[in-house]
């Protein structure tokens, strides 16, 4: 089976149509260039120059392999060209995992700079929660993760990313929603309260019984549900206030008033970049380069 160098030989002299400028141009003396092309013939089984003392012509084989092998040469280089650009991260694919309310705080920015640093690289959104997130990373079928801390596993990687505030979301119609100045948590005590799912959406759970906890009040949980965006559309249709993270407020419900509330032990929503330690995705260590 004859090789790429045989090919890049073959090419050099078709175009030359003359074995001394071709051992040139291929920086290498000419009877050894000879031999390969002698060689190449015995392989395909066929002549591919007419040669003379004068003159060396294609034959009609030669002319027809000329395409071929100018196409297998190129495939060669595009082949080449595409492991090194997977290999320095400017080519391939990056999976990214967010959830729903990671999209609104942070998600603009990790895409703005992926695009930045990875012109080249395929961006692949999958919006999960942390619990899913994290299990994708563990199996290689997630590059990286915009999750809610705490991050325990000790096969990832994280990185804190981002902290906001918590806001209180209020039925327009709702007494809370009266007046300019903020509400004190204590106000959530004995309300209707749209919760957070234990399973689902665990970190917000958490974080708001800690809150409701160190205030000592015990608000009326009607819902649990798993979405931000879902909690809004209740509180939108008065079924309940609710606490959403801060950026939360860009979702705009006309039926929906977004006040700042007084914590008694003020907790910031966190938001964190995680990753398998061991993940040899070159685009992913680009990317973590310029975050």
């Amino acid at each position: 089976m004859f090789t790429l160098t045989q090919l890049t030989n073959f090419v050099a002299v078709a175009e030359e149509l003359h074995f001394g400028r071709a051992a040139v141009r291929l920086q290498m003396t000419q009877p050894p260039l000879s031999r390969q092309i002698q060689l190449l013939e015995g392989d395909l089984r066929v002549q591919l120059f007419d040669r003379t003392n004068r003159s060396v012509r294609l034959t009609p084989a030669g002319r027809a392999f000329l395409n071929e092998a100018r196409r297998v040469l190129r495939q060669a280089q595009h082949a080449t060209l595409a492991a090194r650009q997977v290999s320095a991260g400017e080519a391939g694919s990056l999976a990214i995992g967010f959830t729903a309310a990671g999209a609104y705080s942070m998600l603009d920015e990790l895409l703005d700079t992926a695009r930045a640093a990875l012109p080249g690289v395929e961006i692949v959104l999958r919006e999960m929660i942390t619990r899913d997130q994290l299990e994708s990373l563990t199996e290689y079928s997630l590059d990286l993760g915009l999750v809610r801390p705490p991050v325990s596993d000790p096969d990832l990687e994280f990185r804190a990313a981002a902290e906001e505030r918590l806001l209180a979301a209020v039925p327009s119609a709702h007494p809370l929603a009266e007046g300019e100045e903020p509400l004190d948590i204590r106000d959530f005590d004995g309300r209707d309260v749209l919760m957070y799912s234990p399973i689902e959406s665990r970190y917000f759970h958490e974080l708001l019984i800690s809150v409701f906890r160190a205030a000592r009040i015990v608000p009326v949980f009607t819902q649990y549900l798993t979405q931000v965006h879902s909690i809004l559309a209740l509180v939108n249709g008065g079924w309940g206030i609710a606490l959403v993270p801060e950026t939360a407020a860009r979702l705009r419900y006309a039926g929906v008033v977004f006040k700042e509330v007084v914590l008694a032990a003020p907790e910031p929503v966190e938001l964190a970049l995680a990753w398998r330690r061991n993940n040899d995705n070159p685009a992913l260590h680009v990317l973590l380069d310029h975050m």
